[in-house]
């Protein structure tokens, strides 16, 4: 693995100070909140989201999160690793 790799892997991803996860009960649903912003993950996106405390690496939520759902780890880490960077890039997460 370089060193680029090895890096990405212990990236602690964590919401942005602004941005709030939270169940919204009048839509029935999970919702990011952040400055004029209003988010509607789906249910995998929420999964993700819920781990990213800035406690776990993104290594460790691909694990958790292939566990979880019987998956390969790898292909859980590619499809984190890019939601995440997406995210972002808009400023609802930070490293």
């Amino acid at each position: 693995m370089t060193a680029d790799a090895q890096a990405r892997t212990e990236v602690r991803p964590r919401l942005a100070p602004h941005v709030r996860l939270s169940f919204d009960a009048r839509r029935q649903r999970w919702v990011v909140l952040a400055p004029e912003r209003l988010l509607l993950p789906d249910e995998t996106a929420v999964e993700v989201l819920r781990r990213c405390t800035g406690g776990a690496s993104l290594q460790d939520i691909s694990n958790d999160l292939a566990r979880e759902f019987d998956a390969s780890p790898e292909e859980i880490f590619v499809d984190v690793e890019a939601m995440l960077r997406d995210l972002a890039e808009k400023g609802i997460i930070v490293a």
